[in-house]
């Protein structure tokens, strides 16, 4: 049974719904403890000075901000507390805007928004109307001392909300050097047109269920085989090879065409160009004999 993670209220003008705050998502990572080779015991992480190798007890720890190399501005908790977020209960609407004026690369993390004790009407209320208005209330919240934006928007039957990038928190593509005068190389219209081909031969519905981690699935295959008793063999070592740009393009688009009709069993989409006519055979010519 889920277990909520927060409680307070949406709030949009004089409007307030009790809400409660649940994950949307369950990672799935496979996580490994450090051991010792020789022993099998667990690895312990201790904290030591770097200066003197002496282990440092909690309490005479304190934060810093690295300025420059080795150079630290030093704060200390209560002026952190200072300057830390007022600690509230509400999710503050401040925005309603369109789902499709948000870039998918300023989401975060997810989350399930639930109605909080006699909040059930309210929260229908406003689930129906950002339903009917196609709408996403853009708010802030604070959770766990921390200050986030956020993301809300109706998903069937529940409110869903998602934690937000700040606009300075996303990377700006333009500082990329690897991008630098993409804009002015161009494929030809035929290269496009088989792109566009091989594209459309792999479209179909959104089915979240057909994708699995293949790699988390084989490693703890691997571990239920390991834990039975079974040896695995180890694969050999090696670097692994660097992909190469196809020297061909065309023929590499037309290659995975090709591939995935094989696999669908589509048959090709039939070419526009008219057969060539077929050649005609030689005349033979007339043989001709001389008189005597």
């Amino acid at each position: 049974m889920a277990r909520s993670l927060w409680t307070g209220a949406i709030s949009f003008g004089l409007v307030t719904v009790p809400v409660k705050l649940y994950s949307a998502s369950s990672r799935k990572t496979v996580r490994f403890n450090q051991l010792n080779a020789a022993t099998g015991a667990r690895i312990a992480q201790k904290r030591v000075d770097s200066s003197t190798g002496d282990e440092v007890e909690y309490a005479e720890i304190v934060k810093g901000f690295e300025i420059a190399s080795g150079r630290y501005v030093v704060i200390e908790p209560g002026e952190l507390e200072a300057v830390q977020p007022e600690k509230t209960k509400s999710i503050e609407i401040e925005d309603f805007v369109d789902l499709a004026e948000i870039d998918p690369i300023f989401y975060d993390h997810p989350y399930y928004l639930a109605p909080g004790p006699g909040g059930a009407k309210p929260y229908r209320l406003l689930l129906d109307a950002m339903e009917a208005a196609g709408k996403v209330g853009i708010a802030r919240v604070v959770i766990r001392q921390k200050e986030s934006l956020v993301a809300v928007r109706p998903m069937g039957n529940v409110l869903a909300m998602a934690t937000m990038l700040f606009a300075d928190e996303v990377v700006d593509p333009s500082t990329i050097e690897d991008l630098a005068g993409l804009e002015k190389i161009e494929g030809t219209e035929k290269e496009l047109g088989i792109a566009t081909q091989l594209i459309e031969s792999l479209a179909g519905p959104w089915e979240p269920s057909k994708y699995r981690d293949s790699y988390r699935d084989a490693v703890m295959a691997m571990i239920e085989r390991k834990a039975s008793g079974e040896q695995i063999i180890e694969a050999p070592g090696g670097e692994e090879p660097e992909n190469e740009a196809p020297a061909d393009l065309m023929a590499a688009l037309k290659a995975s065409i090709a591939a995935v009709q094989a696999r669908t069993g589509d048959a090709p989409a039939p070419s526009k160009k008219k057969p060539a006519a077929a050649k005609k055979p030689p005349a033979k010519k007339k043989s001709s004999t001389k008189k005597s």
